[in-house]
């Protein structure tokens, strides 16, 4: 795990997201980037290890060893492990320190009181000294550089690891939102049964994951890209690999692609009209998260809204540069009525 030190009371943003952690610093920096990740062993309980040491572990363990994602869909699924992994990513980049950072940490949209305290309490037992939670669209937004602050709509499709997320953003408030469980991973495990119920080939998420990356689309490239997929027969159960092609890849995206579109469409179905209609002149749709490169995802979306839709500069870290950009409310929130900040604050 490569990180790099901060100085000791310094804010941190935390994009705890499903599939992966960033922790950016007040000095302008992603200071960790690892996945979402906790090995454990299941008969003693041990945790073997966390990011990417437990990722190199999927596929490869013994039957007592368990890989899991302790953040599902956004939420937390598994409150111990969560603790116990950011207790971790936390001291890693600040240390073992008496003075530890306040911190800014994303949430999704419409989340409970309850999950709300879990990321909270989660981030206190690492040792955080304040808890400031933001909405996930609002942090991908000020990512993305957008001027959240006038009474103009602007609108955010977040496509992360675990949920999409889908807000129209004025004056510092979600006007409107929407999120479904129906992401970067969601795409990984149909393609995972496409293959199985198409060619009888088992792969693991990690190879579904590569193929995404190297020949996904959700709309006809110019020219077929093919590519080898090896994995296990589903039958025979001896060592097969395949040739497809990126058609076949959008075959198998359709239906996450789908439900993605359809969730836009329902969050501008609800949008106050004055702000949907300044998405005519304002932009449109601003795509981030690690789904917003999969091929002809803006296209798509843009036919089936009829609005421009772009996609952010570096979309993948949007959400973190953003918890980390909103540091500065912190300060504003404890000065000034709630109204002036995009924040909700827990602690002292």
């Amino acid at each position: 795990m490569s990180v790099r030190k901060i100085k000791i009371g310094m804010d941190v943003g935390i994009d705890l997201g499903s599939s992966s952690v960033k922790i950016y610093t007040s000095g302008k920096h992603i200071a960790l980037s690892e996945p979402t990740l906790v090995a454990v062993d299941r008969d003693t309980d041990e945790i073997l290890a966390f990011g990417s040491d437990a990722r190199q572990m999927l596929g490869r363990t013994p039957e007592h060893v368990a890989v899991v994602s302790p953040v599902q869909h956004g939420r937390i699924h598994n409150f111990k492990l969560t603790e116990t992994m950011l207790t971790a990513y936390v001291r890693e980049v600040c240390g073992n320190r008496i003075f530890m950072p306040r911190v800014v940490v994303c949430v999704p949209s419409g989340v409970s009181e309850v999950e709300k305290r879990e990321v909270v309490e989660s981030l206190r037992a690492a040792g955080a000294r304040k808890v400031c939670l933001i909405e996930t669209v609002v942090a991908a937004a000020i990512g993305a550089g957008l001027d959240i602050s006038q009474p103009r709509g602007c609108m955010i499709c977040d496509i992360g690891g675990g949920t999409t997320d889908i807000g129209v953003i004025s004056i510092n408030g979600v006007a409107a939102s929407h999120w479904i469980n129906y992401a970067g991973d969601s795409f990984n495990k149909a393609l995972t049964e496409f293959i199985m119920h198409k060619f009888d080939l088992v792969i693991g998420p990690q190879t579904a994951e590569l193929i995404k990356k190297e020949i996904g689309c959700v709309i006809p490239r110019d020219a077929l890209i093919p590519v080898t997929v090896k994995g296990r027969h589903f039958k025979t159960g001896m060592p097969h690999m395949i040739r497809i092609n990126s058609e076949d890849i959008m075959e198998a995206f359709e239906e996450p692609a789908v439900r993605i579109c359809r969730a836009v469409q329902h969050t501008l179905e609800e949008t106050p009209p004055a702000l949907a209609g300044d998405l005519l002149t304002n932009g449109g749709i601003m795509l981030t998260g690690g789904g917003a490169r999969l091929y002809g995802m803006d296209r798509l979306i843009a036919e089936r809204t009829k609005l421009n839709v772009a996609i952010a500069q570096d979309p993948e870290t949007c959400v973190a540069l953003g918890t980390g950009k909103a540091i500065k409310f912190i300060d504003t929130r404890d000065r000034f009525e709630k109204e002036t900040s995009p924040l909700d604050v827990f602690g002292t």
